[in-house]
């Protein structure tokens, strides 16, 4: 059975795409197959684009790359998707609210997952001028995911 995963920020432009990319590069290193990545946004600012250029450029640095196009959660995605991570509280609030009864998604906070309570946040690096944000949401993604890979799909 496949398994889908959707990874959820405000903007689809920043912390999700890396956290996408970085799930599918961790679940590769894990020799898992059969899970579907994706990710999206809570808002239709950006629908279309491209992730962020510091995001493109972060996940280049670490040997990655995105082809990912912008796109907006719908509620359809609440039943297609086995589990659903938002990046922060916000997130999770706003997940929480859209969600339809009856949805099948599990509805998770990415960070709860190998990070320890004061750096659960991943924090959204876009109003930050540098890339050091960027670089700090791409660790906390790779701890992240390779504690929920082990956790949740590692037989």
């Amino acid at each position: 059975m496949v398994q889908k995963i959707l990874m959820i920020c405000l903007g689809n432009i920043c912390r999700s795409p890396i956290a996408e990319v970085v799930m599918v590069d961790t679940l590769a290193k894990a020799k898992i197959e059969g899970v579907v990545v994706d990710s999206a946004a809570l808002g239709s600012w950006h629908v279309g684009n491209r992730a962020d250029p510091r995001a493109l450029s972060t996940l280049k640095k670490h040997g990655l790359d995105s082809k990912h196009i912008v796109r907006q959660i719908k509620k359809q995605d609440f039943t297609d998707f086995d589990y659903i991570f938002g990046m922060d509280e916000d997130n999770m609030s706003q997940l929480r609210s859209l969600a339809p009864k009856g949805s099948k998604a599990e509805l998770l906070m990415l960070g709860d997952f190998g990070l320890n309570a004061k750096d659960r946040i991943i924090e959204d690096p876009y109003y930050q001028s540098g890339a050091e944000g960027f670089e700090t949401a791409y660790q906390q993604c790779v701890v992240a995911c390779e504690a929920f890979v082990k956790q949740r799909l590692q037989k």
